[in-house]
């Protein structure tokens, strides 16, 4: 299998996302492309809400997730590098989903129904490397219920933070992911969360206010110049503006409709602005995918808070776990 299409369980690993019972996760990874994606399969299906925050996103078919959609579940989602290019992944998704007969059936073919986020990660590695119906194909093919590897992997693998200054003065960013059980709650309600993090700010540890990965004041430096402060003092002309975004997947085992799934995604993102140093700009493309897949009982407001706390413990795993690559330090090596 070349680098351009493998499935890539290396570095930490936890349970995650793969908490929740009824989601599988795959990764595929282009370790000299420095770009890969991340499938997220619900086989039996999920009610899925969304929330988008940023101004520069890049999607494919989330009109699915809306209430207003004749359609009341989808079967997998797909986070991808390569910038619009990677949105071709999904394509290959599809393929694997339809050979299993997964999908919302017509009368004349089963049509798997796939959301698919992509990020920005065209400036490290090479410019020509983008996540394909192959890779796809791959990522969904390995899925698998167990611990989630973590760090520079799968749509993560070309991720990077802090780049104000353009990316020479960047960190190398990764996935994460973490996942919560509602305590007292009957049932053993589970929360989850995955999140791929190439934001142009920086990752602050909210228990301490430190800003632990962004922008570097040199290229050779590991000092960060708090691209917030920065950004607040510059004008328009002194900012570097390449494109970025945060992309979240939360999952939770409570039964959920449509929109209580919005709102769970809505309440998810408060976990963004806790790590994010800024959240939400015109150069981030920032949204939250949710997915009920469950059939138990809780209370959306304390689903929504434990998604927050999940979300935000997955972006700092996110950075804490990722690897040097294209010439980028990061925290994990």
């Amino acid at each position: 299998m070349t680098s351009a299409a493998r499935s890539d369980d290396a570095g930490f690993a936890q349970a995650g996302l793969t908490a929740i019972e009824g989601i599988r996760v795959g990764h595929a990874s282009d370790y000299e492309g420095l770009t890969g994606c991340t499938v997220i399969l619900c086989e039996q299906g999920a009610v899925a809400g969304y929330d988008i925050r940023g101004a520069a996103t890049g999607t494919e078919e989330f009109f699915l997730m809306s209430p207003e959609h004749l359609t009341q579940k989808i079967h997998a989602v797909v986070l991808a590098g390569g910038s619009a290019f990677g949105l071709e992944a999904a394509s290959g998704v599809r393929r694997y989903l339809e050979k299993r007969g997964v999908g919302f059936r017509t009368p004349a073919a089963t049509v798997p129904l796939v959301v698919a986020a992509i990020i920005y990660d065209l400036s490290i590695g090479s410019s020509t490397a983008r996540p394909t119906r192959e890779m796809g194909e791959v990522a969904a093919a390995t899925a698998h219920s167990g611990p989630v590897a973590e760090g520079s992997v799968g749509a993560g693998t070309g991720a990077t933070v802090g780049k104000i200054l353009g990316i020479t003065h960047a960190m190398k960013s990764g996935l994460g992911t973490s996942a919560r059980r509602l305590a007292g709650q009957p049932g053993s309600v589970w929360v989850a969360a995955l999140a791929v993090v190439n934001a142009f700010g920086d990752v602050r540890d909210p228990s301490t206010g430190k800003l632990l990965a962004g922008a570097r004041r040199r290229p050779d430096s590991f000092e960060l110049v708090d691209t917030a402060k920065l950004l607040a003092s510059a004008g328009p002309a002194e900012v570097a503006q390449p494109f970025n975004t945060t992309l979240v997947v939360v999952a939770t085992d409570a039964q959920l409709t449509k929109p209580e799934a919005t709102r769970l995604a809505q309440m998810a993102a408060a976990g963004m602005a806790r790590v994010l140093s800024p959240p939400w700009t015109q150069f981030d493309g920032d949204l939250v995918i949710a997915l009920s897949v469950g059939t138990k009982r809780a209370d959306l407001n304390r689903l929504g808070i434990a998604a927050a706390d999940a979300v935000a413990e997955s972006i700092l795993r996110a950075v804490q776990l990722a690897h040097p690559h294209g010439g980028l330090p990061a925290l994990g090596g």
